[in-house]
């Protein structure tokens, strides 16, 4: 094995282990959407938006490690590569918060 690529290769395992950390802060926070996600549809009869989107973004961060992992592709995840998009969902549909009405602003000063 030539040196540049013994140096690859090792350059390529610190990486690795650094997002086998990375998945595990992420697997857990991953529970921890779900976990919210359920008590959410619970409560409301509908999941939440937001954490539909973060909860797609975070599982395809975590598809990109397994990928990068099982040398699938030579891209290193996120922050190397852009944050993976959410995805149009094709579940249930979300929970929707009306806007908050505005009170009217009165443009006269009060004496």
């Amino acid at each position: 094995m030539s040196e540049s690529k013994y140096e690859s290769i090792v350059l390529r395992i610190v990486w690795m282990l650094v997002f086998l950390l990375v998945w595990q802060v992420a697997q857990f926070i991953l529970g921890g959407v779900v976990l919210v996600q359920l008590v959410y549809r619970l409560f409301y009869g509908a999941p939440s938006a937001n954490l539909m989107n973060f909860g797609d973004s975070l599982s395809q961060f975590l598809a990109q490690i397994g990928r990068f992992g099982s040398f699938h592709t030579e891209q290193k995840p996120w922050p190397f590569a852009d944050w993976p998009a959410p995805r149009v969902p094709d579940g249930e549909a979300a929970h929707v918060v009306p806007p908050a009405p505005h009170p009217a602003r009165d443009e006269e000063p009060k004496l």
